[in-house]
């Protein structure tokens, strides 16, 4: 199976599609506004909402889930999640983590570009159906399920072998949103910032070299390089 990768955002917050024969699967679901943007980009790209066949969250943070709720109530597209981070995702449950350093100028423009994007209004889904470590999804592309707990309990990363891509949530960025430093760091907000090194050694060894963070560009090269490249930032 072939697969093509389709980006929706920028690097401040992004969602992608995965293009596939047999549908598209959409990784992350952006910001509540980010609609039109995915309209648009599907149908350049020769497909529209009634192709998606379901969204994989790496995580149930606010800014991953905009879209994923309409999607769910309004066509039918369900919403897979990891277990541990369900409650999060259905604005059961929030993260509290501290946010770190920060810049003045990179925070007003995360803060301006999310309102821009319908960042508060306030977002959950209705409905989601669960996934472990180590599943593998029965949609397009057949994305395997990591697990990466540390920015959140039920944070993953989402494999996609056929487009030679890894999908890494926010356990890693290559744009800090508070800082505006753009590097592979580890993520400015974290439930256990000592977890996440941990996890991001279950990437050693993959093949992918596409590698997206949920924050910043993609990173070109495998998880041990991204993985090295962490540990010198």
């Amino acid at each position: 199976m072939n697969a093509e990768i389709l980006r929706i955002g920028d690097d401040l917050v992004a969602m992608h599609a995965v293009l596939t024969d047999a549908g598209v699967t959409l990784v992350d679901a952006g910001l509540p506004g980010d609609r039109r943007a995915l309209e648009r980009a599907l149908r350049a790209a020769g497909c529209g909402l009634s192709d998606i066949r379901g969204v994989v969250l790496t995580h149930g943070d606010s800014d991953h889930i905009g879209v994923a709720e309409w999607l769910r109530a309004e066509h039918g597209v369900p919403v897979h999640v990891h277990e541990a981070d369900a409650a999060r995702a259905r604005g059961e449950e929030k993260s509290h983590a501290p946010g770190g350093a920060w810049r003045l100028g990179p925070v007003l423009r995360f803060l301006g570009s999310g309102v821009r994007r319908g960042a508060l209004r306030g977002v959950r889904i209705g409905e989601v159906r669960t996934f472990c470590d180590g599943d593998v999804l029965d949609l397009p592309g057949a994305p395997e399920i990591i697990g990466l707990p540390g920015h959140s309990p039920g944070s993953v990363a989402v494999r996609i072998p056929a487009a030679d891509a890894l999908f890494l949530g926010d356990a890693v960025t290559t744009r800090n949103v508070l800082t505006g430093v753009e590097a592979v760091g580890l993520g400015p907000f974290s439930d256990d910032p000592h977890l996440t090194p941990q996890s991001m050694d279950r990437l050693r060894g993959l093949p992918e070299t596409r590698l997206f963070p949920g924050h910043g560009p993609e990173f070109r090269g495998t998880a041990d390089q991204l993985i090295d490249a962490l540990a010198v930032s």
